[in-house]
């Protein structure tokens, strides 16, 4: 049987990299194959962009540079990660997809949400997760969150100002809103078993 693909979205230090963790391994003591991967990245050769756009300063690449490496990691990753496990039967749960693509370089980036869709059906063939959790917060509270994680290391899109988030965050709710059979919004200001057990409320009847 074919797999499920499951993607964590939200906002820095919305807690994306520990319910994907706490997730896997849920499914993982039900008795599912899960796979925990990431983006950018995930694969070789993935991860080698995800090197480039990761690192320097925020002005190291426009938005719509960025948009163009964002596609061609994740047409690296798909092709190489995520349709083979989930043709081999697996759960991918993925830390950041293309809504991150659509929020970032898109709505805060100020590139078309067509554009970065159409890049997403050439190089990914436009494949969708079954299903998208966005973590909500607080932008205030999720900055002070990747600050205490991070310090002096945040990467170029953690340090990026207030206004640059707030739109990242915007543009979140806006998603889950219009694509409602496809992306449920989780308040992430909840303990993280909390959310955890909202996640798997809403799996609920794939997991019978």
């Amino acid at each position: 049987m074919r797999g499920r693909f499951l993607s964590l979205e939200g906002g820095e230090g919305a807690g994306k990299s520990t319910q994907v963790r706490a997730l896997a391994a849920a499914l993982q003591a039900r008795g599912y194959v899960a796979r925990v991967t990431r983006e950018p990245g995930g694969s070789e050769g993935a991860e080698a962009i995800r090197a480039l756009l990761m690192q320097g300063d925020a002005g190291r690449w426009s938005a719509r540079s960025e948009a163009l490496l964002f596609a061609a990691a994740r047409a690296d990753h798909v092709e190489k990660v995520v349709l083979p496990a989930i043709e081999r039967g697996e759960w991918v749960i993925c830390d950041r997809y293309l809504d991150s693509s659509r929020a970032y370089q898109g709505v805060a980036g100020g590139i078309a949400d067509a554009d970065v869709l159409a890049l997403h059906a050439f190089g990914s063939a436009g494949l969708l997760p079954d299903r998208t959790y966005v973590l909500a917060l607080p932008t205030d509270i999720g900055a002070h969150r990747a600050a205490a994680r991070d310090g002096i290391a945040a990467d170029r899109f953690a340090a990026r100002g207030a206004a640059f988030h707030e739109a990242v965050s915007s543009a979140f709710d806006r998603i889950a809103a219009d694509e409602p059979d496809r992306v449920r919004r989780i308040d992430a200001s909840m303990a993280p078993n909390a959310v955890t057990a909202a996640i798997l409320d809403d799996l609920s009847p794939w997991l019978a």
